[in-house]
């Protein structure tokens, strides 16, 4: 039976492919997957938050095209997808970004017709810019008619999307799902997951990947390059009982294995992907023989080809590393 059309783009989100890597860690006695949510619209996982996070005030009629105004702080995939439905929908987006957004993504902002807010200055106190921007979407909703802030940290619209990704994981694997790796920022990826797996009573392994400098977890903080992992903030929505495990990851780190990635699995990768398969590699000798690890991809490497795929950037930040994933092009050799 011919596959039906769907019927617009927003459609689209969600039922991501599931596909297992057979040659990432070839002398590895469990079986791999990835969750490769690069294939949503707006090419990350963050439409899925977008859109759990819209939709419900689109159909009530409390975002209205031409009245309401969406405001967000983001300098990357959620605001790509905020940006697509606002644009289908016709409904005014202001986007509260930094200097350190990539031009990559405020022209792909501005291509859906979104309004940019550009933050300058950092957080006196912390040296982020993070803070800074939060009190801007602040200022600019207080004085905005008929806004409506999302505030990816705290909805719990957010998390709930995420159910449905554990959900879609679980079905399409003929296994169980014994451990879970979910990169760390919002943290809605991981807390939605852990909902879904303990309200079904699977077995589930929940492990948290975050970043070295992150103040997620605990650890110190510090100066991190690769957006999409770790946060400056503790998000409202961090709960850190929903994780079984905590992985932290280096920027060199995150760069080896998204390079590795794409070597071995022709896999362009996101950093916080990267992120995942550097976490995997910390933990393989822990993880039993025979088990099914899924690694949720929350993006592609496109939008980090001025960053992570760039050897000039990398040289500039890390020196000349590139005998570390170069190391890695046989299937001989496990990353990490």
């Amino acid at each position: 039976m011919a596959k039906q059309a769907l019927k617009g783009v927003l459609s689209t989100i969600g039922n991501t492919p599931l596909v297992e890597l057979v040659h990432l860690f070839p002398d590895f006695p469990a079986r791999v997957f990835a969750k490769l949510e690069r294939f949503n619209p707006g090419g990350s996982i963050k439409d899925r938050s977008a859109l759990s996070m819209l939709m419900e005030r689109i159909h009530s009629g409390e975002l209205v095209p031409g009245r309401s105004v969406v405001i967000e702080s983001s300098s990357g995939n959620l605001a790509i997808g905020i940006a697509q439905i606002c644009g289908y929908y016709g409904i005014d987006f202001v986007c509260v970004v930094d200097a350190k957004t990539t031009e990559q993504n405020v022209a792909i902002l501005r291509a859906f017709g979104a309004s940019i807010e550009l933050v300058t200055e950092r957080d006196a106190e912390t040296g982020e810019y993070l803070p800074a921007r939060l009190r801007r979407v602040a200022e600019l909703v207080a004085s905005t008619p008929n806004a409506y802030c999302p505030n990816q940290y705290a909805n719990p619209l957010n998390p709930l999307a995420h159910e449905g990704t554990m959900r879609e994981i679980v079905e399409a694997l003929d296994g169980p799902v014994d451990y879970l790796f979910s990169a760390a920022s919002t943290f809605g990826t991981a807390l939605g997951a852990s909902r879904f797996v303990r309200r079904s009573g699977l077995s589930t392994r929940i492990v948290a990947v975050d970043a070295v400098g992150s103040l997620l977890f605990g650890t110190v903080p510090g100066q991190r390059l690769i957006p999409g992992h770790g946060a400056s903030i503790r998000p409202a929505l961090l709960d850190p009982s929903a994780a079984d495990d905590v992985v932290h990851v280096t920027d060199l780190e995150c760069v080896v294995a998204c390079r590795t990635l794409t070597i071995r699995e022709a896999i362009l990768g996101g950093g916080s992907s990267g992120a995942t398969v550097a976490a995997l590699g910390k933990m393989r000798d822990a993880i039993p023989e025979g088990s099914n690890v899924v690694m949720i991809f929350p993006d592609g490497g496109d939008r980090y080809l001025d960053t992570i795929y760039s050897d000039s950037w990398v040289n500039r930040h890390f020196g000349e590393v590139s005998h570390l994933w170069k190391e890695n092009s046989s299937t001989k050799v496990a990353p990490c």
